[in-house]
């Protein structure tokens, strides 16, 4: 069985790898639609999408595993693979079970619509690499946001259950986004050096575009709640040790196991 690896716990690569696992576990997700969507253009839309993630998540996991003086470099499959639950950093947003059609393309605007806004800051990154990654990453996230967007819209206006179902993934999702605009000691980081923005400076445009959203498709933004989820500093839901087991199975089972 090979051993775990343990990525740098410094400022600037934790600040990498929470969007590098965030594109990773939200695209992982949207692979279980493979052959499941309600219509076959649907079918391969949303695989494209997972495919334009894990492009994202495989650039930033390359930058975030380069070594610093004195220790080893970790490449992307090792981070992908090799690393325990609580090494990584995507918000728990993106890690709940898959849910119906209706709570997937919520999911998708919402977080589509967040990245869509980081990677316009992050192409003024004083880091020319993440600047470089962020210039072609934004126009997939324009589109994942209008093609999530433009769903949303068709199942609210659509049958009383496709409405219903709409409602409920709001419901079920909207207390999950809050996590997106915590701001910390890593956060700061990253502001200090140029790096990128703090999320919590994302929140109000993230809300103004959100609520355009669902204005149109006459649905109300829930209430915020008390609750806060915790997958950026590494503390998870228990989704994600059985989404872990088995995107690992291959390289834990057979180390170092190529094509």
């Amino acid at each position: 069985m090979t051993a775990s690896v343990h990525p740098r716990q410094d400022a600037s690569a934790q600040y990498l790898l929470r969007v590098a696992d965030t594109c990773l576990i939200l695209g992982q997700r949207l692979s279980e639609w493979c052959g499941h969507g309600p219509i076959i253009e649907e079918d391969i839309a949303l695989s494209n999408t997972a495919l334009d993630l894990i492009g994202q998540a495989r650039a930033l996991l390359t930058h975030a595993g380069r070594s610093e003086a004195g220790s080893p470099s970790l490449d992307e499959d090792q981070l992908a693979f090799l690393r325990e639950e609580r090494d990584y950093r995507n918000v728990t947003l993106v890690e709940l079970p898959r849910g119906d059609f209706a709570f997937t393309v919520l999911r998708n605007v919402m977080v589509a619509t967040f990245l869509k806004l980081l990677w316009q800051r992050l192409a003024s990154s004083s880091d020319a690499e993440l600047a470089a990654i962020a210039g072609k990453a934004v126009k997939e996230a324009r589109y994942h946001q209008q093609h999530a967007g433009d769903w949303v819209l068709r199942l609210a206006g659509g049958t009383d259950e496709s409405r219903r179902r709409t409602e409920a993934g709001l419901a079920q999702l909207w207390r999950y986004t809050a996590e997106l605009f915590e701001a910390d000691a890593v956060d700061d980081a990253a502001a200090a050096s140029g790096l990128g923005p703090r999320w919590s400076e994302l929140r109000e445009p993230w809300l103004a575009e959100m609520k355009q959203l669902l204005a149109e498709a006459q649905l109300s933004a829930p209430q915020d709640s008390a609750f806060r989820s915790t997958g950026k500093r590494g503390v998870h839901s228990e989704h994600l040790g059985h989404m872990l087991t088995e995107m690992q199975y291959l390289q834990r089972a057979f180390p170092g196991g190529v094509w």
